[in-house]
C-alpha cells in the first residue's frame, strides 16, 4: 500500500483545544495537497473551513468531544448546528457514563436520535475502547449496527490509551456488514496506518498525514 492510498483513508485532524485558525489553514491547505478523506476540526472553525474551503475539502467535526456526557439534547443540538455549518461527517462520543452503569438502553435511545439528528450525513460513534471491558464493547457494537451508524470508532485520543488491533478484530466479529471501522489514537506513522487498514479499518483518525510524506523521501 503507498502513501497515497494510506492518506485516502486519513481523516487528518487538528482536535487540540488551543488550535489557532492559522492552524485550521494549514491542517485544510495539507488534506487538499495530500487528497486525505477528510480534516477533522473543532466544531467552532465548521463554518470558517466552508466560507473559506468552499467545497475543495470534506469537513468532520466532532460531538460531545471528548467526555461523551453532554446530555442527548446537547449532543443533538450539536448536531444540528454542525450540518447548518457546513459539515459531512459527525464522530460522536458515546456516553460512557451510561455504558459503565450498563444502561444500554440509554445508549441505544440517545444514538438512535443523534442518528436521526445527522440524516444522510455520516456518523461515527467513537466509544473510547481504553474504559470499556470487552462485554461493553461488544454491546456497542451490536447497538452501534441497531441505530444503523456508519461507524464505529476506538478512541477520542484524548484517553489514556488509543487504538489497538485487538479491538479491530472484536469489532469485526460484532458489527453488521453496513458498519465501518475508524481507529483513532496513537497512530502515527504509515506503517501502523497500513496494519489498522489491513486488519479492517476503513478510516484512520490521526494528525500526523504530513508526516508521512517526509516519511517516504
Amino acid at each position: 500500500m503507498n502513501i497515497s492510498e494510506i492518506l485516502s483513508h486519513v481523516d487528518h485532524t487538528q482536535l487540540k483545544a488551543y488550535a489557532s485558525w492559522e492552524d485550521i489553514i494549514n491542517l485544510c491547505e495539507e488534506a487538499i495537497r495530500l487528497k486525505t478523506a477528510s480534516v477533522c476540526v473543532p466544531p467552532c472553525y465548521v463554518g470558517k473551513i466552508r466560507e473559506a474551503f468552499e467545497d475543495k475539502v470534506r469537513i468532520c467535526t466532532v460531538v460531545g468531544f471528548p467526555l461523551g456526557y453532554s446530555v442527548t439534547e446537547a449532543k443533538v443540538a450539536e448536531v444540528k448546528q454542525a450540518l447548518k455549518d457546513g459539515a459531512d461527517e459527525i464522530d460522536v462520543v458515546v456516553n460512557i457514563c451510561d455504558v459503565k452503569n450498563h444502561d444500554f438502553q440509554a445508549v441505544r435511545e440517545e444514538l438512535a436520535r443523534i442518528r436521526e439528528a445527522a440524516g444522510i450525513h455520516v456518523l461515527k460513534v467513537i466509544i473510547e475502547t481504553c474504559y470499556l471491558s470487552e462485554e461493553e464493547k461488544i454491546q456497542l457494537c451490536k447497538i452501534i449496527t441497531q441505530v444503523g451508524a456508519d461507524y464505529i470508532k476506538t478512541s477520542t485520543g484524548f484517553g489514556p490509551e488509543g487504538a489497538k488491533l485487538s479491538d479491530i478484530e472484536l469489532f469485526k466479529e460484532n458489527i453488521g456488514p453496513q458498519v465501518k471501522i475508524k481507529a483513532a489514537g496513537g497512530i502515527r506513522t504509515a506503517q501502523s496506518m497500513e496494519e489498522f487498514l489491513n486488519a479492517g479499518c476503513q478510516r484512520i483518525g490521526s494528525s500526523s498525514a504530513a508526516d508521512l510524506c517526509k516519511e517516504d523521501r
